[in-house]
């Protein structure tokens, strides 16, 4: 039996040995570089590959049947001369043992200097399109392949077959070393590369996680962005579920260029992706992203990827200074107000969206010292279609709005000022000149040309509005752009006790931009806002106005000049401050009486019950012919003309004692009988911003009033002489003399 076991060894040695030395002369012996041009034919044949191998073929038999390909190219058959791939090195090899039962156990697989360069021409045609399409069969193939008397195999059998020939893979990694890849659209312009690209997996079996590591520099053309990445992650693969998942990515580095100009931005983005092909689903949980020192948490998921993708979700940005994340970023904002301001940002929000919109909903956000609430986003992508409906508890606006600078004194400013100084207080000196210069500019204000491109629908609502300086309660403002055209549905809100609400449109599409304007208020303080536009007050009382205005163009002076609608005001309980009208009163009664005035002693101030009427706006000229204004003991009405284009008033009022004869503050004008019913006469012009200190007494008018006390006064004398002697018409006559 020993001598017998010791011939079976020596048997099972001579074979091993006889195995050995035939893998060693398979593999000395049989070169296969010698069938480069077979394997052309082959690759040619099955693959529609043009293979170009300007290097060795390497290869071991046993016990690991190894490959080495060094210096190839491969180009589509179709454009044989236009590699799009190019191989320094692929090495790999597979134990033999196991292949014999289907089984792929594979060492390491090796690429390095791996290059591809993708293109697609301008009819849309990809230079890689056609790869892997077997060339088409020859007719004596084909009738070789299949007869047609032969059965067709049952749907049994083919799967019997697949499952026979399904192959078991087992590799213990793959590398892939100072790979590129150049792509290049010509389409849609697009032009980006990967370069330095490195690719380490760990073993890939069925069923089980693949770690995967790349890393890589990334650029693209147009606009010019150059980026650093690196990906780790487990990779699972099941082709049979067709569900393939990234668990645990990590996406992280810095990415630079044009968008960002001379900053740096660092990037890292982590969670779990899976892909269901059947479901055509696919969902990224426990997102993390951070952009430099911006945080945010989040999920995504996506639905329906065979139809119209459905996109939901949510996300939570952390507190951040916006101002310096943007700036961080190459967003250069706009210098503010306040240098405090975008120091905190804070968002939680769902999201909702398709191929052609992004919404967030149920969105809270942080903004400084306000917080929002509502909706936002874009309705349609395609049309840049902006939707915001939020309210808000309270915002400074002025915060965000440029920092206030000096403006230089402009001609027409002057020339106010030198009328004023010449008006004086006391109302005695010639009427101020009418201002010769424009008031307004002929800078274009409103960016007409980005309006008319404009899709929205916005509705905002703020409990607290602080807007140039105005406080406002209770905002609220409301407008829809559509085709070229803005409509102001709703600008509503309270002002220092007061109300106001308008509405108005904009049509971008017309030759000049033509723009409507209502606007209503109620118990208005006018001496409160004339204080915060910071402007001498020349009025103060509650305001109440209706206005139905309209223009056209994009400049200051073109909307005045161009200016038409009307006007209705009224103000109650008002005062005119420095516009002594008993003063003017006075030194017309005075002037009457030959006697002269003492100093001004009285109060400097008019006070009126009401003050109303109306102006009809024909191309920035005001017409107001009922003027009325009630003054304790007095009345005043009048018309006249504002000229919007310079500010100026030309008016004729006048003063209308009612029966009350109380001392005035100055002997030489005591209030008799005889002066009760007379108009006394005032003048004003001058700059709108006197008010009423551009108003005189008229003395071409006053001669007038004197014709006719004289009349009357004569009239009593000859009724005290003659008594019913004279007939009562001429007694009419004599009147009517002394009138005209």
């Amino acid at each position: 039996m020993k001598s017998f076991g010791k011939l079976i060894g020596l048997v099972f040695l001579g074979l091993l040995l006889l195995l050995v030395a035939g893998g060693f002369a398979l593999t000395h012996f049989f070169d296969p570089n010698d069938y480069k041009d077979e394997i052309r034919q082959l690759a040619r044949k099955h693959a529609n590959l043009e293979l170009e191998l300007n290097g060795d073929i390497g290869w071991s038999l046993f016990p690991w049947l190894g490959l080495e390909i060094t210096d190839a190219k491969v180009a589509s058959a179709d454009t044989p001369n236009e590699p799009f791939a190019d191989l320094r090195l692929l090495g790999l090899s597979v134990q033999v043992l196991p292949l014999l039962r289907k089984d792929i156990q594979m060492s390491d697989i090796r690429i390095d200097g791996l290059s591809l360069n993708l293109h697609r021409d301008a009819q849309g045609q990809s230079n890689w399109e056609h790869i892997g399409r077997p060339a088409a069969p020859t007719p004596a193939q084909t009738s070789d392949t299949a007869s047609p008397d032969s059965p067709a195999p049952t749907t049994t059998e083919v799967q019997i077959k697949n499952s026979d020939k399904r192959l078991k893979l087992d590799i213990n990694s793959l590398i892939v070393n100072g790979a590129r890849i150049d792509y290049h659209d010509e389409q849609s312009g697009q032009q980006f590369n990967l370069e330095s690209v490195q690719l380490t997996t760990g073993a890939i079996r069925e069923t089980q996680p693949i770690a995967l590591k790349l890393s890589g520099f990334f650029g693209n053309a147009t606009p010019l962005i150059r980026a650093r990445i690196e990906l780790t992650s487990k990779a699972s693969i099941d082709p049979v579920a067709q569900r393939y998942a990234l668990d645990n990515l990590k996406l992280s580095g810095e990415i630079a260029g044009e968008p960002l100009k001379t900053k740096t931005a660092n990037f890292t983005a982590r969670g779990n992706l899976l892909y269901d092909q059947a479901a055509q689903q696919a969902h990224w949980n426990d997102l993390k992203l951070s952009v430099n020192q911006l945080k945010a948490l989040g999920e995504l998921h996506v639905t329906e990827l065979d139809q119209e993708a459905q996109l939901k979700g949510a996300l939570s940005i952390a507190a951040v200074n916006l101002g310096e994340f943007l700036s961080g970023v190459g967003i250069d904002m706009p210098e503010m107000a306040d240098k405090k301001a975008l120091n905190h940002f804070e968002l939680s929000t769902r999201l909702q969206g398709t191929q052609n919109s992004l919404m967030f909903d149920e969105m809270a956000l942080s903004l400084d010292q306000t917080a929002f609430t509502g909706s936002a986003g874009i309705k349609d992508l395609a049309r840049s279609s902006l939707y915001a409906h939020l309210s808000a508890d309270q915002l400074d606006a002025d915060r965000y709005l440029p920092a206030a600078t000096a403006k230089a004194t402009t001609e027409r400013q002057a020339e106010v000022k030198q009328q004023k100084t010449k008006a004086g207080s006391t109302g005695t000196t010639s009427l101020p000149e009418t201002p010769s210069n424009n008031a307004w500019s002929t800078d274009k204000v409103l960016p007409i040309e980005q309006l008319a491109q404009v899709n929205a629908d916005i509705d905002v609502a703020f409990n607290e509005l602080t807007l140039n300086k105005f406080p406002i309660t209770q905002a609220q403002f409301k407008l829809l752009a559509k085709n070229g055209k803005l409509t102001l549905n709703t600008l509503q809100g309270g002002l220092y006790k007061g109300e106001f609400k308008a509405s108005g449109s904009l049509d971008t599409t017309a030759s000049q931009p033509l723009i409507a304007l209502k606007l209503m208020t109620r118990n208005m303080p006018v001496e409160k806002i004339q204080r915060t536009l910071e402007q001498e007050v020349t009025m103060s009382g509650l305001l109440d106005l209706n206005t139905d205005l309209n223009t056209r163009g994009n400049s200051e002076q073109a909307w005045i000049e161009q200016l038409n609608g009307t006007l209705n005001f009224a103000v109650h309980n008002g005062v005119l401050p420095d516009a002594n009208l008993e003063r003017q009163l006075c030194i017309g009664i005075a002037t009457l009486n030959r006697k002269k005035l003492g100093p001004d002693t009285g109060s400097k101030d008019t006070r009126f019950n009401d003050l109303r009427g109306t102006l009809n706006i024909r191309n920035g000229r005001a017409h107001n012919p009922d003027l009325r204004v009630a003054i304790p003991g007095l009345s005043v009405k009048g018309k006249g003309d504002i000229d919007l284009r310079v500010l100026s008033l030309d008016y004729y009022a006048g003063i209308i004692i009612e029966g009350d004869t109380h001392p005035m503050p100055d002997p030489a004008c005591q209030v008799n009988k005889r002066f009760v019913g007379i108009e006394w006469p005032v003048r004003c012009r001058g700059p709108l911003e006197l008010g009423a200190k551009a108003c005189r007494i008229d003395q071409d008018g006053l001669g007038k009033v004197a014709a006719t006390l004289a009349g009357e006064k004569l009239t009593e004398k000859i009724n005290e002489k003659l008594g019913d002697k004279v007939s009562p018409e001429l007694k009419d006559a004599l009147k009517g003399l002394f009138k005209r």
